[in-house]
């Protein structure tokens, strides 16, 4: 063989194939054909060169067959999605249901965004009729001189061309000044919360280098002061959740402590008759095993949470207990979570709640509870870490977190005020002078949820309450004794930046000024506004659950439509308008139900050797029945006005050939579009 010959060849490369059929083959191990295939197609075996190896023509056939098959596979997979999608759409659309059942109740916010829809629809079809009469403005054409050199009536010949060129110069002197100084406005906005989000990593950096982690001052058995073990009073607030009770009663009672140390309070809510059936008869269950649990039912139910736990406060045997421990219903703690929060308040009289971190037994389930992990992620890992290790606040979660009775009671006391009333006592205990602690490594199971309408209204939950808190508590904290630098972070930080401009930059910026400049190109977005510095965040964003990686892209995307929800709260919140004082608990799946009392059941804890063995069948049954009761997918209007207001502005930037600025608002109006139509996160059959 030649030289030239030897140098093209390549060991063998395996391929796969053993065929009878295109419907009935398997794999073994063959190589490539080698050039000796080639170079004696004809001669057979005897024609081989010593050592050469002879092929079966049919065998590369197979091949070709195998790798045509699976393309075609592939191909159908992308059909049958496409048309599994198309079919949802189709039943959003007929079966109606809308975020509103009542259209004449629609907000002015919807109201506002629909104008603009309507305005962006007949300003693109005047764009289009003056493009294809010739008026193609480029970068050079947005020049002042050469805009008012095209618009010159002088050089204007037609009807249409007088018209268009008036439009223009009403653009350049009256339109486009005020959108730019607003959009420059939020750009720096936009940089100083960048900044921040930047400062924050940094922060977490340091404490992952310097292994920075609270440590109690004493160990829970200490040999010369002896074992520490206070009064603690455990505290469930639930409310109709009957798809997780069991499990969190389960975990509660299985918390190592001493029987006689801890009291367990079920705090039922509960409209639902036969729920609180169902609640009793566990905590009966529990009693009669050993727990030290009582069962409490409100018959007035005022104050949602903040006013059950309150009531809950109120009880003459309170006193006799030294800490509380909050847990929501579909909380899980591990059995060692006291013996590893409690330790920290040990000869530390500064300090006034000891927080643990949230983790997911269902972070997996959809996109959305995928998406819903990075932000939370962000959350503990770098916001509630840096601020406990260097400020010593926080925001309470309102969960997962043990309180010195006498912070809550020197502080005021829960309060109905709002809808953040975690958020409200741990505002009110700082500036008490109250010290707060965030424990990373120790987590708490939790349920995330799973379905956009529980997700949107927890949202406009969490969004409204802080400017509720923000117009309440701005008077104390400017009258607190806290030093200045304190007053600053809670004001400018906590409550202004990343409560207030946060939400309003990101809808104000990427969901009207951007679209608006597609329509007024006189006014421009740089491209490193819309695309590098929001890559770079997400980026950041993302560091804390690696894992999530490759949903960069729709994290970034799924940020910008979740302003929309989260600016409406806002200014609901800031101007107590109807929807501030909205308060829906979170709907449960109770995924997480039958694993952990599965393993509750194996554990047999030695406090309660007689503890009763849940049915899990049950639960199962309970699960289906309230899967199929009330549950249905929504049409979301706002998010689909939206998508339509987007995407008509990237149909006009195709006009100004603006490249990057129509992949943004192509994407963002897809991504506007799948959420309005509520096929992000759980599908209801």
């Amino acid at each position: 063989m030649y030289w030239w010959a030897k140098e093209k060849h390549r060991g063998g490369t395996p391929v796969v194939v053993k065929m009878d059929n295109p419907n009935n083959w398997s794999m073994v191990e063959l190589e490539s054909p080698s050039d000796e295939d080639f170079l004696y197609p004809n001669g057979g075996a005897a024609a081989v060169p010593k050592g050469g190896r002879n092929k079966n023509a049919k065998q590369l056939t197979w091949v070709l067959l195998l790798k045509a098959h699976k393309a075609a596979g592939c191909l159908a997979s992308i059909a049958s999605a496409f048309l599994s999608l198309a079919s949802a759409v189709r039943r959003r659309l007929a079966s109606g249901r809308t975020d509103t059942e009542n259209p004449a109740g629609r907000s002015r916010f919807y109201a506002c965004i629909k104008a603009f829809l309507w305005l962006s629809l007949l300003m693109l079809g005047f764009e289009i009729a003056a493009y294809f009469k010739g008026w193609h403005f480029g970068a050079a054409d947005l020049q002042l001189k050469r805009l008012y050199t095209l618009t010159n009536p002088f050089t204007v010949k037609d009807v249409f061309g007088s018209l268009y060129s008036k439009w223009v110069l009403i653009r350049v002197e009256y339109l486009a000044p005020p959108l730019q100084f607003l959009a420059n406005v939020c750009i720096v906005l936009f940089i100083i919360q960048s900044l921040d989000r930047l400062i924050l990593c940094l922060g977490c950096l340091w404490v992952k280098l310097r292994k920075i982690k609270p440590l109690p001052k004493h160990a829970l058995i200490d040999l010369e002061s002896g074992p520490y073990f206070p009064m603690v009073l455990v505290q469930i607030p639930m409310c109709n959740e009957k798809e997780v009770y069991q499990q969190s009663i389960a975990a509660v009672c299985n918390l190592d402590w001493p029987s006689g140390k801890l009291l367990i309070q079920v705090l039922d809510d509960s409209d639902d008759p036969l729920t609180q059936s169902l609640i009793k008869d566990e905590v009966r269950k529990w009693q009669n095993n050993g727990a030290n649990i009582i069962y409490r039912h409100r018959v007035i139910r005022d104050g949602y949470k903040a006013g059950n736990l309150k009531s809950a406060m109120n009880c003459g045997y309170v006193k006799d207990y030294e800490f509380v421990t909050i847990f929501d219903a579909d909380f899980q703690p591990n059995s060692d979570f006291l013996m590893r929060t409690v330790p920290h308040f040990k000869d530390n009289e500064e300090l006034g709640l000891v927080q643990a971190r949230w983790s997911f037994v269902n972070k997996d389930e959809n996109l959305l509870t995928r998406l819903q992990l990075i932000n939370l992620a962000f959350h503990f890992e770098v916001e509630q870490q840096v601020n406990g290790i260097f400020l010593n606040f926080f925001g309470f979660n309102g969960t997962a977190g043990v309180w010195r009775i006498k912070a809550l009671e020197e502080s005021g006391g829960w309060l109905e005020r709002t809808t953040v009333e975690d958020m409200d006592i741990a505002v009110r205990a700082h500036l008490h002078g109250w010290k707060f602690i965030f424990l990373n490594d120790v987590e708490c199971q939790c349920e995330l949820p799973e379905s956009y309408e529980a997700y949107r209204k927890q949202q406009h939950r969490w969004h409204s309450g802080p400017m509720q808190l923000f117009r309440l508590c701005l008077p104390a904290i400017i009258r607190s004794k806290i030093s200045i630098w304190k007053k600053g972070n809670m004001i400018f930080l906590f409550f202004l930046l990343r409560k207030l401009i946060l939400p309003f930059y990101s809808f104000t910026l990427f969901c009207i000024i951007l679209p608006m400049t597609m329509f007024i190109p006189e006014a421009t977005l740089p491209a490193w506004v819309i695309c590098y510095i929001p890559a770079a965040m997400s980026f950041l964003n993302i560091l804390p659950a690696p894992k999530s990686f490759p949903f960069i892209v729709p994290y970034l995307l799924f940020e910008n439509t979740m302003s929309v929800t989260k600016f409406n709260a806002m200014v609901s919140g800031l101007f107590q308008l109807g929807s501030a004082y909205e308060w829906v608990v979170t709907k449960k799946s109770g995924r997480s139900s039958e694993g952990d009392l599965i393993n509750l059941v194996e554990k047999e804890p030695t406090k309660q050797r007689g503890s009763s063995e849940p049915n899990l069948e049950e639960i199962k049954e309970k699960e289906r029945r309230a899967f199929r009761k009330r549950k249905h997918n929504r049409i979301y209007t706002k998010e689909l006005a939206l998508a339509c207001l987007l995407l008509t502005a990237s149909a006009r930037s195709l006009l100004s050939a603006q490249g990057i600025h129509f992949y943004f608002l192509l994407f963002q109006g897809v991504s506007f579009l799948l959420v309005g139509l509520d096929l992000i996160g759980e599908q209801v059959e």
